[in-house]
């Protein structure tokens, strides 16, 4: 089977094992305490721990792996499931009786499974369904090519935008929230960071009913209370949260969208900056961004490179205007991407930061200033086609953007690294944000050698590779003649 058919059936099982060991775990608990009633549901609920109902347990599930009627078990207890958790309805895959997946092929599965330890105290511990799901995930990205992208962000990129805004508390916003990666990684950043889960509040939309429920899986097996829309008319066309302004947006919209709708909205109030193309989604994003921001909101999202210099249908336009608007200008930071960071596209990307207040809102007055990082040369190859962002590149790069916003450290322009350009210098280079063409090129390291003596021993050593060079090739005719080979 395709990896586009299977996903939904391994993920579903591999969702209803976790809840499961983590009900039975406590389910035991409560079974040893004369006090406890075991199957009350209230008591799980109590400890944010999900109501499996006794058809749905997993050792009522695995014990029948072999029978030829495992499809139609499955799906009755995932509806059973979604009966009594409110938060799951519509949720869980109710297709394992399809005859493609076949009885024989799902039992091997459910026995596979079984043999793997996700929901109880040791395992919640170490976040190991986390893990799983992230590979998964990951896996199935890769196993689909471009289709597999639309759902998944790569962990390294996802986390690199979120140390950039670092969401600690508030509102955070994504209007393109695929598999929920953004929001995953936003609960982890606060927790580590001695938080805890419901200091931010997490509001999202997608368009696509099958990510939608990836999302709410990826969130529920974590715990994470989240306000996710799905509607079919995605955010330009129906935005389920029209008055919403979020402290953080954190977004990997679709590049380059041709059939966003743009002919119909001419008119709508989200296009402060210039009415985006038709042709083209990428200043929609923009500017839905913009809108959804808090007075003091700072957003974080992947772009294509051309969104970065484009000046087609009025797209340059809208960018001089976010430069150059009020109180100091939208635009924070340009990051540049390396390539080969995503399953979608092999070409690099950029990452945009924009902050509606650069004046002084907990950090230094960044307004006249913009912060370009040339990151292309980053990231280490997982695979023959993959790369990824190493932690010391994550820290570097965001290191150097918490120094320039006065929050930590000490900034200071690194030649072919990052560059705090001034906005007569972006009017110089007609709005355009290329880092390249600001950081300049890494200067090379001094080892101290005076340039004269540096060039009089490259000078000797040249001199004596062609003598070098010379006698070898004399060795080598001589060898040939000896060998009875001719001119």
């Amino acid at each position: 089977m395709d990896a586009s058919e299977y996903k939904h059936p391994v993920l579903g099982l591999i969702f209803l094992k976790y809840i499961s060991d983590a009900f039975e775990e406590l389910h035991a608990e409560l079974a040893g305490d004369p006090e406890s009633d075991p199957e009350d549901r209230d008591e799980y609920t109590a400890r944010n721990v999900f109501w499996v109902p006794p058809a749905a347990r997993w050792s009522q599930i695995a014990a029948k792996a072999k029978s030829p009627q495992i499809g139609e078990i499955v799906d009755k207890a995932m509806i059973a499931i979604e009966h009594d958790n409110p938060r799951l309805r519509g949720v869980l895959p109710k297709e394992y009786a399809k005859p493609s997946l076949g009885s024989t092929r799902l039992g091997a599965i459910v026995d596979l499974v079984n043999g793997i330890g996700l929901g109880d105290a040791e395992a919640r511990k170490h976040d190991v369904i986390g893990r799983v799901y992230e590979y998964f995930l990951g896996r199935f990205a890769n196993a689909e090519g471009k289709a597999g992208g639309e759902f998944y962000t790569p962990r390294s990129v996802v986390r690199l935008l979120v140390e950039m805004i670092e969401p600690f508390k508030g509102r955070v916003f994504d209007p393109c929230s695929g598999s929920g990666g953004m929001f995953v990684q936003s609960e982890e950043f606060v927790l580590a960071h001695g938080g805890k889960i419901g200091d931010v509040s997490i509001y999202g939309q997608e368009s696509n009913h099958t990510t939608w429920r990836l999302a709410m899986m990826n969130l529920a097996i974590r715990g994470i209370e989240a306000d996710i829309t799905w509607n079919e008319g995605g955010s330009f066309l129906q935005d389920a949260y029209p008055d919403l302004k979020a402290d953080f947006i954190l977004a990997n919209p679709p590049f380059n969208d041709s059939e966003w709708g743009g002919e119909g909205l001419r008119d709508d109030k989200r296009w402060k900056f210039g009415i985006p193309p038709a042709g083209n989604s990428n200043y929609a994003w923009i500017e839905h961004f913009v809108y959804h921001l808090a007075p003091t909101g700072v957003a974080a999202f992947i772009m294509a490179n051309g969104s970065m210099s484009s000046n087609q249908s009025g797209e340059g336009e809208i960018r001089r205007s976010l430069i150059e608007a009020e109180s100091g200008g939208l635009v924070d930071c340009v990051i540049a991407l390396p390539g080969q960071l995503f399953y979608t596209t092999q070409i690099p990307v950029c990452v945009w930061i924009l902050a509606r207040n650069r004046r002084n809102h907990k950090f230094r007055d960044r307004s006249g200033e913009i912060l370009f990082i040339d990151a292309r040369k980053m990231g280490e190859m997982t695979d023959r086609t993959h790369k990824t962002l190493r932690k010391e590149d994550i820290s570097t790069i965001s290191d150097a953007y918490h120094a320039w916003r006065g929050k930590r450290g000490v900034y200071e322009d690194i030649a072919g690294f990052c560059k705090a350009a001034t906005l007569d210098d972006v009017r110089k280079h007609g709005h355009v944000l290329t880092p390249g063409r600001y950081v300049g090129t890494e200067e090379p390291e001094d080892d101290g050698e005076p340039f004269a003596d540096k060039m009089a021993r490259l000078t000797s050593l040249l001199r004596e590779q062609q003598l070098e060079s010379s006698r070898l090739d004399s060795d080598i005719g001589e060898t040939l003649g000896n060998l009875g080979y001719g001119d």
